[in-house]
């Protein structure tokens, strides 16, 4: 087990504000740490603090000193991070504290005392993904959707609010301050963390439930998104793995133009990495350019790393990221420290200090003097289009074949225009015309350039006595309070106002869909036309469908933009050569007319972003709406969970668990849930999206009393496991072998019967039946997801066997208790004659081995050996237990 640090030898003293603190001075291993990237400084400081050669080893360290050879690794080498906090969303957060919760249960129900179970790794988690753009352009917009925000939400805001009160080491933000990733930026991060025991530095590093964690890079704080069951994993104080990344250094020079955002930086980088392919990699970023832009610029381009592919898009701390610490009203004490700890170090960089450059893995180039006013779209945040060529770019793409570029309106179709009724006045609308304007999302509202350079264009365009028209449903959804203090000081929210952008909520509205309805008649008119209507919002993601069912086309943009479209009513124009209004005396208006200079923005952005709204805003943030404080939430240490919840709900995972380790035993008799081929992701397995009215989740909530319009979608429900288990592999698009068409159907094989994949596992349970799942290479791609393994742990699966596994879901298979196996080079279901009709026995001996072969053996007389991916014995640990969770009741019991 867990032994005393070997790297003790290279603690050292510093002296900041009249205190000393520890730190590992990694400094002094010399040249070869001075060639590593800035990223992987992080890594290795990780990795040396929390040796202890049993979950962080000395070969470990030794790996990640030696990136520069290692990176290039033809099989990859994979390093144990243990960050240095969690960070959630309410979606993915839920699962999270109900499964602490029920943790708790167990520990009582096994003689503990339940108040032991707290996060160890402190965890944040904001309440951000539930408010809907409801109701727009009317000064009582923000307070109505707050209002329907809580009366959807009520029993899950009041869960959240009993775990805010029950847990150690967990803040939990209510609803209405902001998006997590502007909260995080803006309040949350440490920079450098001071241990909590012991007066000890390090960095701060996070992993989120959220992909867009990323933005937090851009302040230097190295951190990512993951999936439920890793956060959990960190929370309880273990390390994950991760593949030693290659490092793209991106070189940084020249200098912004006076109409270009930050917005068109990152969307031409979006596309220029994505085009590179960057994915899996880190992207670090350099090079004098990088000192002219801001730490709001940063997190801009980082927010959007997603996007672009990369595990992390990021800036190291430098002077410019201290000056941002003070603005946002960080104590001076803690700035210094922040500053003498990483100066120490040699992490705290000077980007115009060329001989400080490390070793990258390859390095790409951009001049910022190119870079030009741009657009993303239709279909994806990489397909970048400059606005010189917006017109033409979205008239080829009604033509084009349908496709990411594509619709396939006929020839004879694309002047189809049609009318229709909006408070008793006639509108027409066409192909390109604006529906939705939305200034949302964490990647722009964080950054006061932009959002200040829209309320100068706003006011200007008031000014010269432009309008938007009243049937396009335009937004303001804020970041933060600190954006709506600072838009109101500059004297710009009237003109904002005035062009129908009220403020509506804070939160991630309608860049995650939560965009509310339109009106019927311009919904029958798009409909009844196959017209291609446009969303603009100044978001990150834009895929079809996710925006609204009714905007075809969606482009990201800049707030700016926003505007600018907004008041056009369609993107098919040229602003340069095409007014965007007309003064009353008919003379034309065109944007450059009313478009700010990039110095005109900082004037205001220097005089009115100020220190004391970031402490005003702040200082308030645990309290929240007088609607959050009057939630009248349970007391205690122990959820008392209801049996009528559809909401939320104590999952069964602890159900006769005893203090004793499980005997390991052969699995016998067992039976194939689903027989799938190559590429199954996580999207195939996990619960997403609305719940089909013809679905086992549906008839469950039916049988509750449920209309389906109150059914919402899986992702509100994620703190119920019995509807989180119906709704697992129930995508329509699941190719299951069993079956002759696509969809979330199976074999009963006993009978030979066709039914609902959940519906076949409940037959098995009663047959106390354990099943396995046969797939092909790559099984559990994409995005990591809890519920991939969470949900088959319910269906009463206990192993899969596949050509192949993807690495996150290979660890949250184990996190689970599930035993992950792999076919032979060269072999799979198909070559050796599996029809995945046989009873299966899988011989697991006793005294299981990270990596052993292991016998499995059919009623129809094969046998063959699979590789038992148990790959380190932190895998074994967790397995014998049951899972990670499990592993950790017994721990604290013991």
């Amino acid at each position: 087990m867990a032994g005393s640090n070997p790297y003790n030898k290279f603690l050292k003293t510093l002296s900041s504000g009249g205190k000393e603190y520890n730190y590992y001075d990694i400094s002094v291993l010399g040249k070869q740490y001075n060639r590593l990237p800035y990223s992987i400084r992080i890594l290795l400081e990780s990795a040396v603090r929390n040796c202890d050669n049993f979950s962080v080893k000395e070969q470990d360290v030794e790996n990640i000193l030696n990136w520069e050879t290692n990176q290039t690794h033809e099989e990859g080498i994979e390093v144990p991070f243990k960050p240095a906090r969690v960070i959630l969303q309410d979606f993915t957060g839920v699962p999270a504290v109900v499964d602490f919760a029920a943790m708790r249960d167990a520990v009582k129900n096994l003689g503990g005392d339940p108040e032991k179970i707290n996060p160890i790794c402190p965890a944040d988690l904001v309440i951000d993904h539930s408010v809907q753009v409801d109701f727009a352009r009317s000064e009582d917009a923000l307070q109505k959707n707050q209002d329907l925000e809580f009366e959807r939400n009520k029993e899950r805001f009041m869960f959240l609010k009993w775990g805010a009160r029950a847990f150690d080491n967990m803040l939990i933000v209510p609803p209405g301050s902001g998006i997590v990733h502007q909260v995080n930026l803006e309040y949350l991060a440490r920079v450098v963390f001071t241990g909590k025991e012991t007066p000890i530095l390090y960095p701060d590093t996070v992993v989120g439930t959220d992909s867009h964690t990323t933005m937090i890079n851009g302040l230097g704080v190295l951190g990512w998104g993951v999936g439920g069951i890793e956060a959990e994993a960190v929370m309880l104080g273990q390390s994950i793995t991760m593949l030693l990344p290659q490092v793209v250094g991106y070189r940084l020079h020249g200098a912004l133009g006076q109409y270009v955002t930050s917005t068109d930086l990152v969307l031409t980088i979006t596309k220029h990495l994505r085009q590179l392919g960057v994915v899996g990699k880190f992207v670090e970023f350099y090079g004098p350019g990088v000192s002219a832009l801001s730490i709001a610029d940063r997190a801009t381009i980082s927010n959007m790393c997603p996007e672009y592919g990369a595990t992390v898009g990021f800036f190291p701390v430098d002077e410019n990221s201290l000056i941002y610490l003070r603005q946002t009203n960080r104590p001076e004490e803690q700035v210094q420290l922040i500053e003498s700890y990483l100066r120490v170090t040699k992490q705290l960089r000077n980007y115009a200090a060329e001989e400080e450059d490390p070793i990258f893995s390859e390095t790409v180039t951009l001049d910022l003097s190119t870079v030009v006013s741009s657009v993303s779209g239709p279909k994806r945040p990489n397909d970048r289009v400059s606005v010189a060529e917006m017109k033409s770019d979205f008239l080829n793409c009604l033509s084009n074949k349908v496709g990411f570029k594509g619709f396939g309106i006929p020839d004879d179709r694309l002047s189809t225009r049609s009318k229709f009724l909006f408070d008793g006045k006639q509108y027409t609308i066409g192909h390109g015309s604006v529906i939705i304007a939305a200034i949302t999302s964490c990647t722009n509202t964080s950054n006061p350039s932009v959002m200040l350079g829209a309320g100068l264009l706003a006011k200007n365009a008031v000014a010269a006595g432009l309008t938007v028209q009243p049937y396009i449903k335009t937004s303001l959804s804020p970041g933060s309070g600190v954006v709506t203090y600072y838009l109101r000081e500059s004297g710009v929210i009237p003109a904002l106002e005035q062009l129908g952008f009220n403020i509506v909520g804070y939160g991630c509205m309608t860049c995650i869909g939560n965009s509310g309805g339109i009106d019927e008649n311009i919904a029958s008119a798009i409909e009844q036309n196959d017209l291609v209507c446009c969303g603009v919002l100044s978001g990150n993601r834009n895929f079809e469908g996710r925006i609204h069912p009714n905007t075809r086309a969606n482009y990201l943009a800049s707030p700016l933009l926003v505007i600018a479209y907004a008041i056009a009513g369609r993107v098919d124009i040229d602003f340069e050569i095409e007014p965007i209004g007309k003064k009353s005396d008919g003379t034309d208006i065109f944007l450059r007319d009313i478009w700010p200079t990039r110095d005109d923005i900082q004037k205001v952005e220097k005089h009115y972003v100020i220190p004391a709204m970031f402490k005003e805003v702040y200082s308030r943030i645990e309290t929240g709406s007088s609607k959050w404080q009057q939630l009248n939430a349970p007391a205690g240490q122990l959820y008392p969970w209801s049996e009528e919840s559809t909401y939320i709900k104590r999952p069964p995972f602890f159900d006769g668990m005893t203090r004793d380790l499980p005997k390991t035993k052969p699995i016998d008799g067992a039976k194939v849930l689903l027989f799938l081929g190559d590429s199954v992701t996580t999207d195939h397995i996990s619960p997403a999206g609305s719940i089909g009215r013809a679905s086992p989740a549906a008839r469950f909530l039916a049988s509750k009393g449920l209309t389906p319009r109150e059914f919402n979608s899986y992702g509100s429900r994620r703190g119920n496991d019995a509807i989180m288990a119906r709704g697992t592999f129930a995508n329509i698009r699941l190719v299951n072998k069993f079956m002759s068409k696509a969809g979330p159907k199976t074999l009963f094989l006993p009978t030979n019967e066709e039914m609902d994949v959940f519906d076949a596992a409940q037959r098995y349970a009663t047959q106390s039946t354990p099943l396995i799942i046969i797939a092909g290479k790559d099984y559990g791609s994409g995005s990591s997801r809890d519920w991939a393994a969470k949900g088959p742990f319910l269906l009463g699966i206990t192993a899969v066997i596949a050509e192949s596994f993807e690495r996150i879901h290979r660890s949250n298979l184990v996190g689970m208790g599930l035993v992950p196996l792999q076919f032979l080079p060269e072999q799979n279901a198909e070559t050796l004659g599996l029809t995945g009709k046989e009873t299966y026995t899988i011989h697991l001996p006793e005294n299981l081995k990270p990596g052993q072969h292991i016998q499995v053996s059919t009623d129809s007389g094969k046998t063959f050996d699979v590789i038992l991916r148990f790959d380190t014995e932190v895998d074994l640990l967790f397995y014998r237990n049951g899972g990670i969770l499990n592993y950790m009741v017994r721990k604290l019991l013991s």
